[in-house]
């Protein structure tokens, strides 16, 4: 669809789309400028995503913005499925990988409020198999006979601030290892992250990895339920995310966008994982299982924002959502990373990248904001001091995609004209 087409469609539906976004999502509609934030600037980013599409740099995408509870900024521009001719629609569901890891934590906040576990207390309290866990000689290396003893335990905190001494799924050793695959079941899993030696000690370095999705076993654990009902009873219904899920089928999976991967100066159908999305995997993955949609992380971003409270309805108590702002990271494992926003970053309690430097980012970021992004081309922002939200989703592998999550995120900076 090119932009003149898309602009007399999007006018067309505007008023439904705005009726269907705000029924039930508790963030009303506000005009850019009640809220300090200039549209024709709006319109240049828009115009910029439209440039990316244009280029073959993603197929489509939508994006929103909100400022002081109100959504000011909603846009679906290209195309859903090239292949079938088929436009972005509003609702799309998108793979959202790791930004599936800050949910999964939510669950594990709700928790640690019930007095289920403290932070501090060691996983192999709740999961025995990683009572003898040994570390790696060498954390090159994949020869899991070259090992030493642990020192220290593995931690509630250590999982969610990536600093276990688990590591990435599409890490050498545990793709060797066969530690992880849409194939197995939860337990399985669990029971090869424990098999497979650790990367280093428990809190003496940052490692991005599978940590999420270990929380989701604990979540079995201390709740009594399998994860994905925890998470649809607990999480989804109080924040009225119905369209976050682990699989889409029926009426859903038909509001799957297609996954591309460009190819040859064209942009091709693209399968990551080996058991489709219309299929019920047997892993509920809680570091990179779901699907969502735009307006799903609007309501999920303003809660964070609000401090725990959504529509009205506590879902976190305050002092409990504070710890999605601060730092967590043992002081042993800073910096988290050497180059780029790593240098800058810290790591939450709530699963969250916290921006400590904004110098250290190639965007323009507040320091505080809390955001992360997924491995298909999905990226959102929690900005308390501009209380703001930036939600942008296509589907896209590698996820670069051009940088038109970073040229969005520059044109939406630009369009602040009340900054805090």
């Amino acid at each position: 669809m090119n932009q003149k087409s898309f602009v007399i469609s999007f006018a067309m539906s505007l008023a439904c789309v705005m009726s269907n976004l705000a029924s039930g999502q508790g963030l009303g509609f506000a005009s850019p400028e009640s809220v300090g934030l200039s549209a024709s600037k709006l319109d240049e980013a828009t115009a910029s995503l439209q440039q990316h599409i244009d280029a073959g740099d993603i197929a489509g995408v939508v994006a929103a913005v909100a400022r002081d509870g109100k959504i000011v900024y909603f846009e679906s521009l290209g195309m859903m499925n090239i292949e079938q001719l088929k436009p972005m629609q509003e609702d799309a569901l998108f793979r959202i990988y790791s930004m599936t890891r800050e949910i999964t934590s939510l669950a594990v906040l709700q928790l640690y409020e019930q007095g289920k576990f403290q932070m501090d207390d060691p996983i192999k309290m709740y999961l025995p198999d990683f009572e003898a866990q040994r570390v790696l000689l060498d954390p090159e290396s994949t020869d899991i006979t070259q090992t030493r003893p642990r020192n220290g335990d593995i931690t509630v905190a250590h999982l969610l601030t990536h600093t276990s001494g688990l590591g990435s799924r599409s890490s050498r050793l545990y793709r060797e290892q066969k530690v992880r695959d849409k194939n197995i079941t939860l337990d399985q899993m669990t029971e090869n992250a424990a098999r497979v030696p650790l990367f280093h000690d428990p809190g003496s370095a940052f490692l991005y990895g599978i940590h999420a999705t270990i929380l989701g076993k604990l979540v079995e654990v201390w709740s009594g339920q399998p994860f994905e009902v925890y998470m649809e009873q607990q999480v989804f219904q109080p924040l009225e995310m119905d369209s976050t899920m682990f699989w889409a089928e029926g009426a859903d999976a038909e509001r799957l966008a297609e996954l591309y991967r460009p190819t040859d100066g064209r942009l091709l159908p693209y399968q990551i994982e080996t058991v489709p999305w219309t299929m019920r995997p047997r892993l509920m993955e809680g570091g990179v299982g779901l699907l969502s949609s735009v307006k799903d992380f609007l309501n999920f971003s303003q809660m964070v924002l609000n401090r725990g409270e959504f529509n009205g309805r506590r879902i976190l108590q305050e002092e409990t959502a504070a710890l999605m702002y601060e730092n967590a990271v043992p002081e042993a494992a800073m910096p988290i990373g050497s180059s780029g926003y790593w240098l800058g970053s810290g790591w939450t309690l709530g699963g969250f990248n916290l921006v400590m430097d904004p110098a250290a980012y190639s965007w323009p970021v507040s320091k505080g904001t809390i955001w992360w992004d997924g491995s298909a081309g999905t990226r959102y922002f929690i900005d308390p001091v501009q209380d703001m939200i930036i939600v942008i989703m296509a589907q896209i592998s590698p996820s670069s995609g051009g940088g038109f999550r970073e040229d969005f995120t520059t044109l939406v900076d630009a369009a602040i004209v009340d900054r805090r």
